[in-house]
């Protein structure tokens, strides 16, 4: 049965009521500096869409696509279908994947700032080397780069805003990350929409800006403080009081800090995280970081943030128009997140996650079906139809932005116990990026053969992951991460799951000592 004591449990006993503190201007900027992170992620994300539409970049790196979109007679939903061009898109994600693992124990044995600065100075690389690239091969190259950084902010910088947030607050401060990258988007549709006139170079411009945000998160880490959490984890206890006392503006954190305390002993004792996050008592988190962000990419949002402008040039918008209508859902995307923030922390996640996967299928199933009845495979909508489909495209775009979008960062970020918090991130952020890889990479394909019917599919997911977090996901308002194990606890599901391992432990813990 093994030798030794039971490793210590981390937190029991319930202290959030005595938390003392304040939201400082402190914390606000940190958030702010740590949140430039998630406008790494938004820029690719829009850039991508906006450059793959100009023909003066298409015509460098992808000409057989620039002869296909210039054919009068080719199937709309066919025009763009390429596997190399997709592979622009996607290559990124795919070196995020493999960042973030690498990323996981520097998160954890050298603190939440070194993964910020190197994910900085990744993204910084590989802009200039997309933005200067003369070959295929060079610019593949950059967007490896950019998904290194990809891969490196998006572990840390979401578990950084968590635990630098008062806990009544930490739903609001954490989705800074969420509006970081929809301005990002916004930001780089608006690029694209401008740089689109500048001929030939205008695609190197909006490339090349990327280095922008990448140098402020590299300085920003440098500048930033260490969270307290993990400054204890590490040992540092004296300079992890002085820390929170600085970012709660009270010398009063004596609950808070306690619970730092008990939560960093049984980190201590865990030396596999990730071969700890397996054990029965933390599969209730381990299936919500493996399926939140499943799902999140499974409403379909990518169709509209990568090829917002080849989808709307799909559907017979002019180029011009067809990024102005881009530009548009990512203003929509940035203040439907402003919602989200306001409410999040007064009416909780659940509500917000239910209501937006209702309003995101019915968006779905109503696009499906004027694509299916008025937009054929050799013919463009009216002006009225398209008026509607964009109507519809941005209400989509609004509900994810006020729940699953911000949500499906915030939610896993906030569930795992300190000694496998890095690790549970590693595998959001792993599993986001894969099925945001299989998607960019396959959807342009998807589109060419399922046609309208791409949007019933997506709706479909929509209804199964509404269900599931209806069925499976606990109230998280308002609770203290260190104290987030007792939910599983009291949940009508989980708790079965939770408690039976517990008293297995304990009785393998006796079994020991006798």
């Amino acid at each position: 049965m093994g030798g030794g004591p039971i490793a210590p449990r981390g937190v029991t006993k319930e202290r959030a009521e005595e938390y003392k503190g304040r939201v400082t201007p402190y914390v606000i900027i940190a958030c702010i500096v740590a949140a430039i992170g998630g406008s790494l992620f938004g820029y690719d994300i829009g850039i991508s869409g906006g450059v793959t539409s100009m023909d003066e970049f298409l015509r460098r790196f992808f000409y057989s696509v620039y002869q296909k979109k210039r054919h009068v007679h080719e199937n709309n939903y066919c025009k763009y279908n390429n596997q190399v061009l997709a592979a622009f898109t996607s290559s990124l994600y795919l070196a995020g994947l493999v960042a973030s693992l690498v990323a996981s124990p520097i998160t954890r044995n050298h603190g939440r700032r070194a993964s910020i600065i190197c994910g900085g100075i990744s993204f910084f690389v590989g802009a200039i080397l997309n933005a200067s690239a003369i070959n295929l091969a060079m610019l593949l190259l950059g967007r490896i780069m950019l998904g290194v950084g990809i891969g490196f902010g998006n572990q840390a910088v979401p578990l950084y805003l968590s635990e630098m947030a008062p806990a009544h607050l930490r739903g609001c401060l954490n989705m800074m990350f969420q509006l970081a990258t929809t301005l990002g988007i916004f930001t780089a549709n608006m690029i694209n929409y401008g740089t689109s006139k500048l001929h030939p170079w205008g695609w190197r411009l909006s490339l090349g800006l990327a280095a922008a945000p990448a140098f402020l998160m590299t300085v920003g880490g440098l500048l930033l403080p260490e969270t307290p959490n993990s400054l204890i984890e590490q040992g540092n206890k004296v300079k992890g009081r002085r820390v929170l006392e600085k970012i709660r503006g009270t010398e009063n954190v004596d609950a808070e800090f306690e619970d730092m305390v008990d939560a960093s002993e049984l980190a201590r004792s865990i030396k596999h995280p990730f071969r700890n996050i397996l054990k029965r008592r933390n599969r209730p988190q381990l299936i919500m970081a493996i399926l939140m962000p499943t799902f999140q990419i499974l409403t379909g949002i990518n169709i509209i943030l990568f090829y917002a402008p080849v989808l709307f040039q799909s559907m017979g918008f002019k180029r011009t128009a067809s990024l102005y209508s881009s530009a548009l859902t990512g203003a929509v995307l940035a203040s439907s997140t402003l919602v989200s923030m306001a409410t999040v922390d007064r009416w909780g996640r659940r509500i917000l996650l239910i209501g937006g996967g209702i309003q995101m299928i019915v968006c779905q199933v109503i696009v499906a079906i004027i694509l299916g009845l008025k937009f054929g495979s050799d013919k463009e909508l009216t002006r009225g139809y398209s008026i509607i489909v964009v109507i519809f495209i941005c209400l989509f775009v609004a509900a994810f932005g006020w729940s699953w979008g911000p949500l499906g960062w915030t939610v896993p970020s906030e569930i795992f116990p300190l000694e496998t918090r890095s690790a549970g991130q590693s595998i959001t952020v792993t599993v986001n990026l894969f099925f945001t890889f299989a998607i960019a990479q396959s959807f342009l394909s998807l589109l060419c053969v399922m046609r309208f019917g791409i949007f019933l599919f997506f709706s479909g997911w929509i209804v199964v992951m509404t269900i599931f977090i209806y069925l499976f996901l606990p109230e998280t308002k308002g609770v203290p991460i260190e104290e987030m194990m007792r939910l599983w606890e009291k949940h009508w599901f989980w708790k079965k799951t939770v408690l039976d391992d517990q008293q297995a432990n304990n009785t393998n813990g006796q079994e020991t000592a006798i």
